[in-house]
């Protein structure tokens, strides 16, 4: 194994006992929507169906008890995150952040080796709320 290049990787989400509460996933599909303006356009960036993306963003309101969407203007405008929906992106990613820090720091102490973060510029970010990808 090459001590050199070890890059950690985590992969968190929090769930109760119908499924996933929230994760990056979520994370990534907010940040598509706020981007693009459309669910639709969302999920195709996303490589998934509208149904499944609208069942995730469902599932997760109904978890919640969040609305993380709404309609932009008059009829089929797209949509944009409610504020609290931006709000819940947010502290997950803040909670993300955290974790991610203690646990490179603690892997780093427990196998004295240099350890990269994963990935970094694509993960999003916790303080745009958007992804740090290089377009």
């Amino acid at each position: 194994m090459d001590r050199k290049n070890l890059t950690l990787r985590l992969h968190l989400w929090l769930e109760d006992n119908q499924g996933i509460y929230f994760g990056i996933g979520r994370v990534q599909l907010l940040n598509a929507i706020e981007e693009l303006g459309s669910l639709r356009k969302a999920a195709d960036k996303l490589g998934m169906s509208y149904r499944a993306a609208w069942g995730k963003i469902k599932a997760t309101q109904k978890a919640t008890g969040v609305k993380l969407l709404k309609r932009r203007g008059e009829k089929r405008e797209g949509y944009q995150l409610t504020q609290e929906g931006k709000e819940m992106r947010d502290r997950f990613l803040k909670w993300f952040d955290t974790v991610e820090a203690v646990a490179l720091k603690e892997a780093k102490n427990i196998f004295q080796a240099h350890i990269n973060k994963y990935a970094s510029e694509e993960k999003p970010s916790v303080k745009k709320g958007v992804s740090r990808k290089k377009e």
